[in-house]
């Protein structure tokens, strides 16, 4: 019986979409023979597996102009997948593991792998890319819409029923069963993204099939304008109980604000029990103006953005993006700061409560 391959290194990175020029964090693990990544750390089978053997790595790489210390991993097919660590030393980490991955299989051992993802069989004369481009038609598409849900509003998106009702209309499928074979290949090749819990949840194995045709489960298509609102600006909830956490780090930066891009210095409280990064009105108050909650987050160094032109960021922007994809944008006084911030939210996500 062969033995599992062992595990090397295991953290968040961000991940580039292999279609789309999205960014999102992902639990990634490396293995002795190829790299695992997952949605969230607690889940049990990966978003999919990359094989090393045969494989490139390549760093720096500057092919994202405001993205720092991101890695290109080139399989042997030439396909190319881009991840992004949080600071130097950690990309550098990286890279020289996955490095010693790459040389170690370089003789040819192998391990036997079950699949980790229920395939799923489509006829071959369906070709996804041409169904995709026929659903964003502007007239006959699927029709991008304002819904809200649980206090947020989810701008650019659809409900799962109304894909599988364009999928019966337009006679892409016979019966709505095949529609949620077909709706579920979208989903999974990344034609589709769940917005919301109720979808989110279906797509990370939760339920019975990843694509749900409910009226209540949203999604959207990638290159679309989605962004959610209601849950992560000045008027987030805060809880009596999110204090009881030992100060980790607190000390003032700029907070971009998420409806009107301006911004604001704010003084910021670095918690560890919960994992929660604090922002208060710095002239005073006990109160504190919002919350991030960090754990599950991702934390990176960026270079620019545009809204930031009349302040002075080079190499001090830097980016959250939490476990429900929620992004933040903050500004400290020099690059040190930067890193000395990064490497204390990192901290607090992997080990805080």
């Amino acid at each position: 019986m062969e033995r599992e391959p062992m595990r090397i290194r295991e953290g968040y990175l961000v991940k580039k979409g292999s279609m789309f020029n999205t960014w999102k964090p992902m639990w990634v693990v490396l293995l002795e023979d190829g790299i695992e990544f997952y949605k969230r750390k607690a889940d049990n089978s990966p978003k999919g597996m990359i094989p090393l053997k045969g494989s490139s790595i390549h760093s720096p790489c500057q092919d994202f102009g405001k993205r720092m210390f991101v890695f290109r991993l080139t399989v042997a097919k030439q396909q190319d997948h881009f991840f992004q660590a949080a600071y130097l030393e950690e990309r550098d980490a990286w890279v020289r593991d996955i490095k010693k991955a790459i040389h170690r299989i370089d003789g040819g051992q192998r391990f036997a792998r079950k699949s980790t993802r229920k395939s799923i069989r489509l006829p071959e004369t369906i070709n996804l890319s041409a169904l995709y481009l026929s659903m964003k038609d502007p007239e006959k598409g699927i029709k991008e819409l304002k819904l809200e849900k649980d206090k947020r509003v989810f701008n650019h998106c659809f409900t799962g029923t109304c894909v599988i009702d364009w999928l019966v209309s337009s006679s892409s499928i016979r019966n709505r069963k095949e529609g949620l074979l077909l709706a579920s290949s979208l989903l999974s090749e990344g034609y589709l993204q769940p917005a919301g819990d109720t979808s989110k949840a279906a797509a990370e194995g939760l339920s019975d099939t990843p694509f749900l045709d409910l009226s209540d489960a949203y999604y959207y298509f990638p290159d679309s304008g989605f962004f959610c609102e209601g849950y992560s600006s000045d008027d987030d909830v805060v809880l009596k109980e999110e204090f009881r956490g030992t100060i980790v780090k607190q000390g003032c930066l700029l907070k971009q604000g998420h409806r009107r891009k301006n911004w604001k210095v704010r003084k910021f409280v670095l918690r560890d029990d919960p994992a929660y990064l604090h922002y208060y009105d710095p002239a005073g108050g006990e109160e504190p103006l919002g919350a991030i909650h960090l754990r599950g987050c991702v934390v990176t160094a960026v270079e620019d953005m545009p809204d930031t032109k009349k302040y002075d960021v080079d190499n001090i922007l830097f980016e959250i993006i939490t476990a429900n994809e929620i992004h933040y944008y903050l500004q400290a006084a020099s690059s040190t700061e930067r890193t000395e911030w990064i490497k204390a939210i990192q901290s607090v996500a992997r080990t805080g409560k």
